[in-house]
C-alpha cells in the first residue's frame, strides 16, 4: 500500500557548498492558504497514526504529510522539527519493511528538509548523501512511485548541487536521470518543466523547443488529470515555471 504521493521539489541549501536542490517557488511557500492546509493535513496525518501506530498506511501518510509540513515552514525550528518527525515515520516504515519504496522515499525528502534547516553545516552537507542514497533505494524499488518521483528528485540533486568535490552534482547523472523521469512518466508537467529547465540551461535548443512542445501537447489533459484541492498549489507552480522557463526560451532564442 502506498501513502499518497507528495508533489512537492525537495529545497536543500548549504552555503558555499550546495546550491539550490529540488526548489519550491517561492510564492506557493508563503501562501497562508497552502501553509494552512499542510499543517490540517499533518494534524490529521498524526490522529490517524496515533490510533494504530504499528499500521503501515498511516505511518507513510505521516511520512508524506511530514515533508508536505516541512515544505512550508515559515522558519528553520519549525522546518527541523516537523522533518525529524517524519524522519522517524519513515525509518519506522523500513524498520518493518527495508524494501519499503515510501520509507526510502519520504526519508529522503524529509532528510532533505532537515538538512535546509541546519544549513550551513557540515551535518546538513553530510545529509546530501543519505538523500541521494535513499532516492536511489527508492528508485531501485519502484521507479515510478510518486510519478516517477524517485527518479525525478535525483535528477534535481545532480542538477542542482555543485560537483565534486564539493557536493554530488553532476550534469551526465542529471541529464540521465532528468531524462528517465520525463520517459517513465511523460504526462506529469514537472518532469517536463526540470527536463526543459536543464535543457536551457545546457543550451539544448532543439531538445527544449522539443520539450516545449511536448508541455503545450500535455498541458490540457493534465489539468484534468491533476486535480482537486490537493492540486491548487501545484498547478500555482507549475504554471508560472512554465510561463517563466517560455520567456527564458524567448529570450534565448529569439524568433527571427
Amino acid at each position: 500500500m502506498l501513502p499518497k504521493p507528495c508533489h512537492q521539489r525537495l529545497a536543500l541549501t548549504l552555503a558555499s557548498l550546495l546550491a539550490a536542490v529540488l526548489g519550491v517557488a517561492a510564492q506557493s511557500e508563503t501562501n497562508p492558504r497552502f501553509i494552512a492546509r499542510a499543517e490540517q493535513a499533518l494534524q490529521a496525518a498524526q490522529t490517524d497514526w496515533q490510533a494504530d501506530t504499528n499500521a503501515p498506511g498511516p505511518t507513510g501518510q505521516l511520512a508524506s504529510a511530514c515533508f508536505d509540513a516541512a515544505a512550508l515552514a515559515t522558519n528553520d525550528t519549525r522546518r527541523a522539527a516537523v522533518a525529524k518527525l517524519g524522519i522517524a515515520a519513515a525509518r519506522q516504515l523500513l524498520a518493518r519493511d527495508p524494501k519499503s519504496v515510501a520509507g526510502h522515499y519520504y526519508l529522503a525528502m524529509n532528510l532533505g528538509e532537515l538538512a535546509q534547516a541546519e544549513a550551513p553545516s557540515l551535518a546538513a552537507y553530510r545529509l546530501v548523501h543519505e538523500v541521494e542514497r535513499e532516492f536511489k533505494a527508492a528508485a531501485d524499488l519502484d521507479p515510478g512511485f510518486d510519478f516517477a518521483g524517485p527518479v525525478r528528485n535525483l535528477g534535481e540533486l545532480y542538477f542542482q548541487a555543485p560537483g565534486w568535490p564539493l557536493s554530488v552534482g553532476s550534469k551526465h547523472k542529471a541529464r540521465e536521470w532528468l531524462e528517465r523521469a520525463a520517459t517513465l512518466a511523460p504526462d506529469y508537467p514537472e518532469n517536463q518543466l526540470n527536463l526543459l529547465e536543464a535543457r536551457l540551461k545546457w543550451r539544448q535548443h532543439e531538445e527544449a523547443a522539443t520539450t516545449l512542445k511536448t508541455l503545450a501537447t500535455l498541458w490540457p489533459s493534465a489539468q484534468k488529470q491533476f486535480t482537486g484541492p490537493a492540486r491548487e498549489k501545484d498547478w500555482e507552480d507549475w504554471t508560472a515555471r512554465r510561463t517563466a522557463l517560455q520567456a527564458e526560451f524567448d529570450r534565448i532564442y529569439p524568433a527571427r
